[in-house]
């Protein structure tokens, strides 16, 4: 008997139901109708210690002559700090202050002429296009700039950056920023374009920690903050690979730090999560073989919606698809982060959409339809 349409139909409806009862993910992640291949996800407030493959802390200096000093990005300002229960999502951590991951520049003035600073900066230098998100709370100490950045160099990056001085009783404002080679002709300025807009918070960001978030595709850059949209950009967008960076720092500028500090200040990371698009050849050929063999097994849910929470996620449970049941990585199969060489291909899967998941899906039902009906 061969099968009929109307089955092949009910399959492929089947394995486009986005539903989560027990997806696996082997076909991605999809966020507003974009497909990602990877994620990468780290829940800072239950860490003990940062895993090299997924982060490294920063060591250099670097100082511009026109500032009067130069910023230290030292590995020893890299703080882990969990909260004493794995069962708890807030409260204090184990060393005191804030749980999670924090980024602390030294108050005082330096005597080396450098601001002792904190950056880290993800493993994977493979990202192209994806959404990004990160729980932060940061200080409210006068004299630092702390930011959540995409970067391939001075000509293509995407930043959200907040700048202690600016905070007051009336204007807490974050600033989002896409720098392009217009910004970097003008010294990395990009205040001077039109890729920089100073959005005005409706929260004090140093009470408590919000979710900061940007959208990144071949068309535009979504900016959100607490899951709601603030500002789309859709000049100078991106188009290399990059890496994602949180960094905390100081250097005496005035017309932009300020500072440094006059006591140590934190800022605080409690969750990241990023699902993105790799430019290396391994992981696209990975991806391809992994959807392609759940499809051939008429798996369904196949692929999975990242949650869109909205409001901030200060003292609430955060979802990881890493950690979702008693087997980690099930639901995020093939995903474990490795230092291998991250080699660019143009074979590789940088820009995705459902109608690229979907052709391929059809393409393997439909070979699982032709052998069925052959063998029949």
């Amino acid at each position: 008997m061969r099968p009929s349409l109307s089955s092949t139909a009910f399959l492929l409806h089947a394995l486009f139901l986005q539903t989560f009862v027990r997806p696996d993910c082997e076909c991605g992640y999809e966020v507003n109708d974009e497909l990602y291949t990877d994620l990468l996800e780290n829940d800072f407030l239950h860490t003990d210690k940062l895993i090299p493959t997924e982060w490294r802390p920063q060591n250099y200096t670097f100082k511009e002559k026109t500032n009067p000093f130069g910023r230290y990005m030292m590995t020893s300002n890299v703080i882990t700090n969990p909260l004493s229960s794995k069962d708890a999502w807030s409260g204090a951590g184990k060393q005191g202050g804030d749980a999670g991951l924090r980024l602390l520049v030294k108050g005082g003035i330096p005597e080396s002429g450098f601001v002792p600073s904190a950056e880290i900066n993800s493993d994977r230098a493979d990202m192209k296009y994806g959404s990004f998100r990160a729980g932060m709370k940061v200080t409210g100490v006068n004299g630092t700039c702390a930011a959540f950045f995409w970067y391939k160099n001075d000509s293509q990056e995407i930043d959200m950056e907040f700048v202690s001085r600016m905070f007051n009783s009336t204007s807490h404002p974050i600033n989002l920023v896409l720098h392009t080679p217009e910004s970097d002709a003008l010294g990395h300025d990009a205040s001077l374009t039109n890729t920089f807009t100073s959005y005005g918070l409706q929260f004090l960001p140093q009470d408590g920690f919000h979710e900061y978030r940007f959208d990144w595709t071949p068309r535009s850059v979504s900016f959100f903050v607490d899951g709601e949209v603030v500002k789309v950009m859709t000049d100078g967008i991106p188009y290399n690979d990059g890496h994602i960076s949180l960094s905390h720092w100081s250097n005496g500028d005035a017309g932009w730090t300020a500072g440094p500090p006059e006591v140590d200040a934190f800022t605080t990371v409690s969750y990241f999560k990023g699902y993105f698009n790799s430019s290396r050849a391994d992981r696209a050929d990975q991806f391809i073989k992994r959807c392609s063999a759940a499809t051939g097994a008429k798996k369904t849910n196949v692929t999975c919606t990242v949650p869109h929470p909205i409001g901030a996620p200060d003292g609430k449970e955060t979802y990881f698809f890493t950690l979702d049941g008693n087997d980690p990585y099930r639901k995020a199969p093939n995903q474990t982060v490795n230092g291998l060489n991250q080699t660019s291909s143009s074979t590789a899967l940088s820009s995705l959409r459902h109608s690229d998941i979907r052709g391929w899906i059809i393409q393997a039902v439909s070979i699982m339809v032709a052998v069925s009906a052959i063998s029949l």
